[in-house]
């Protein structure tokens, strides 16, 4: 196809297109004149999963291009290359860490026997929950670490879910692109959906309470 079929394919106008192309997020297409080239199924879908990237996981093109890198990195199992997609979508936060949050992440991960995840400097997604608790911290919610256990035991149903939704799509490349598109998707829903969760447990959790303390 040519540019213009795949703008139409992908819902990506031309120039983002040629913009892609510039900046190595997509593979040239084949030429056939000096001011033509032919792409194909391949090209739209890496397109897709850039447009997937940029617009619903809001990554810069720099962090883009790595979590490409990552993909294209084929000598990995799916289990590793699943790691270091996560961590690659994960961006770290400018927030100054605290170093109570700090120890509270670390015993978090060695609680769980993952020690090697522990290293806030070594590890995106150590890095942003670490920055989480330290914004719990400064305002006033010191015991937020509290529900980490919790909270991983409820997502290990989330995650069993995610993993086997993954592992039905077919070849090694859907099933590395549903990793990243069906992580940054789910985290939206995810979203979306805990909030309702919350609507419907909080009246038997904290019931009808007046606005005040009054009774």
């Amino acid at each position: 196809m040519r540019v213009g079929e795949l703008s139409k394919r992908s819902g990506v106008p031309v120039p983002t297109i040629k913009y892609y192309l510039r900046e190595g997020l997509l593979p040239a297409g084949v030429l056939t004149s000096p001011n033509q080239a032919h792409y194909d199924d391949e090209h739209l879908r890496r397109l897709r999963l850039v447009r997937a990237l940029v617009d619903v996981g809001g990554l810069s093109i720099a962090s883009v291009r790595e979590v490409l890198e990552v993909i294209d990195t084929r000598e990995e199992s799916l289990h590793r290359k699943l790691g270091a997609v996560q961590e690659a979508i994960s961006q770290p936060s400018p927030v100054e860490l605290d170093p109570m949050a700090v120890k509270d992440v670390q015993a978090f991960f060695e609680r769980q026997g993952e020690t090697e995840c522990a290293d806030v400097t070594a590890s995106n997604v150590t890095h942003m929950l670490a920055a989480a608790l330290s914004v719990a911290r400064s305002i006033g919610h010191d015991h937020f670490q509290d529900l980490l256990d919790p909270y991983l035991e409820g997502l290990k149903f989330i995650a069993r879910a995610d993993l086997e939704y993954i592992a039905t799509r077919g070849s090694r490349d859907d099933v590395i692109e549903a990793m990243v598109v069906g992580t940054l998707i789910g985290d939206t829903v995810i979203k979306a959906v805990r909030r309702l969760a919350h609507a419907q447990v909080s009246r038997d959790v904290i019931g009808e309470r007046p606005p005040s303390d009054e009774v």
